[in-house]
């Protein structure tokens, strides 16, 4: 089953709330570069519908551990949170956050290309990519405070800033966080580019 597949059905499961989903959906496939975004500047899944790829693998994680660990968590909780984690690595509407990294004039010189395949687009404000994917999607869904921590501090201890959550996780925020390390660590590890 390809990528596009895979991402079409985990759609297909969001059923409560699929009228502000699809509008989510719809400004996130047309008015932002999520489908064609590199999921890293130079890690994991640093190509072409790199970020699109890593989404559904961390909804499918998580929707497996969510099975064997915490059943009572909505399926569309984590579809939707696992979704829109990295949301923010999009961009924002006609400015992606990821560019080509152009060769420098030595490098073309003698055939080379850039070392690293991406940079980040220096004509975006800065903002952390959880913050950036709640400013993006929280004006077409509504998302419970569970799923806004979980959106937030996915990244866990990885980030300094996300101190201040510790001992504090919502079992949403945890399922999300271990299925994206998983995800990016393990299923993620030996793809390439």
């Amino acid at each position: 089953m390809t990528v596009t597949e895979r991402y079409e059905l985990l759609k297909s499961k969001v059923i409560d709330r699929k009228e502000e989903f699809l509008k989510l959906i719809d400004f996130m496939e047309n008015q932002t570069d999520y489908l064609n975004s590199p999921a890293s500047t130079r890690f994991h899944l640093c190509r072409k519908m790199g970020l699109l790829e890593h989404s559904v693998n961390v909804a499918e994680t998580m929707l497996r551990l969510r099975g064997a660990l915490a059943p009572e968590i909505s399926e569309e909780s984590c579809i939707i949170c696992a979704l829109i984690h990295d949301l923010g690595k999009a961009g924002m509407p006609g400015v992606p956050q990821y560019i080509p990294n152009e060769p420098t004039a030595r490098q073309k010189q003698y055939g080379f290309g850039p070392s690293v395949p991406y940079r980040m687009n220096d004509n975006l404000v800065y903002l952390s990519v959880p913050l950036r994917s709640l400013y993006l999607a929280l004006p077409h869904i509504k998302l419970s405070e569970s799923e806004v921590q979980a959106v937030m501090y996915h990244d866990g201890q990885y980030v300094d800033d996300n101190k201040s959550v510790a001992t504090k996780e919502t079992p949403l925020l945890l399922l999300l966080q271990y299925a994206d390390t998983w995800s990016t660590f393990v299923t993620e590890k030996h793809t390439k580019a």
